[in-house]
Formats: C-alpha cells, structure tokens, sequence
C-alpha cells in the first residue's frame, strides 16, 4: 500500500529512527524462511519509533490517532504484554508472530506502548527469536518482561 518495503524502509529513517531494515514483503517472508533475517528491527529502534509516535509524531494528528487506535484495538497478543497487567490497563500494541518450522518459531514479537497510572506511557518492545518453546510459554514470557517494565515505571522515584 505505500510503495513497497524500499518505501518504508526509506521512510522510516527520514523520521530519525535507526536501527530498521526493511527488505521483503509480507509473501516473500512466507515463501521463504531465510528471507525475515534479512528484514530486522532492533528492540532499541523499535522503542524510538513508538516514543516518536507517541511524543512527537510525523504524522498528521488524525493519522496518529488513527495508529493507535488501530494498536490498541488489535485482537492479538492478549496473552503477551497485556498478559500480567492490571486489569484496565490501557496498552497500545503490535503483535508479530512468524511461522514455525522443524519446532521452531522465528520470531514471536510485541510492541507496544503501556500507559502508567500517572499518565506516562512506557514504551516496551519484546522481540524473542528462534524459540522452540511453545505459545504458552513465549507468551507468558513476554508477559512477565512487560510486568517487570511496569513495576519499574510505578515504583516512586528515589
């Protein structure tokens, strides 16, 4: 839809994050398994790219919303950083799951944003690659990470 994974790619280091390369399609990651490591993100970059969404974003502001309301609907990922989170916690998030093959899961990732009980919004990405543990497990996995990084941002300031 907007040009193809060279557009993308081009696209988001206009916006100043770093740590992205964009390679296949979509298809051509199914076709092939050797293509998705051609395409990566970094956890970091994608942590820059939720805080530029959220504190600065390049996109016209119905857009933006547009964005994460799309995230914080997705039907995905209840189980991942959502998982162990306090009932009502708001979280804006990306799931991305890959194929399995010979038992082993490429890639099982989640993005997200998780809004504070203050109002602040912590950005989190959790990337787990070449796992062979079952979805259970890297679920609760990603679960127990997200926890972990909102005990972190609720805990008083010393």
């Amino acid at each position: 839809m907007m040009g193809g994974p060279q557009v993308v790619d081009a696209y988001v280091r206009t916006i100043g994050v770093s740590g992205f390369h964009l390679e296949d399609d979509e298809r051509g990651l199914h076709r092939d398994v050797a293509t998705q490591y051609r395409n990566w993100f970094e956890p970091a970059g994608a942590v820059q790219l939720l805080r530029r969404i959220s504190d600065d974003s390049p996109l016209e502001p119905e857009h933006t919303q547009m964005a994460l309301d799309w995230m914080k609907g997705t039907p995905r990922g209840e189980h991942q950083i959502k998982g162990e989170l306090p009932p009502g916690t708001i979280v804006v998030h990306k799931t991305g799951l890959s194929d399995t093959g010979a038992g082993v899961t490429y890639a099982t990732n989640d993005i997200g944003l998780i809004t504070l009980p203050d109002g602040r919004r912590l950005a989190i990405a959790i990337f787990l690659t070449d796992c062979t543990a079952d979805d259970a497990t890297r679920d609760a996995v990603n679960a127990r990470i997200a926890k972990a990084a909102y005990d972190a941002g609720t805990q008083p300031k010393r």
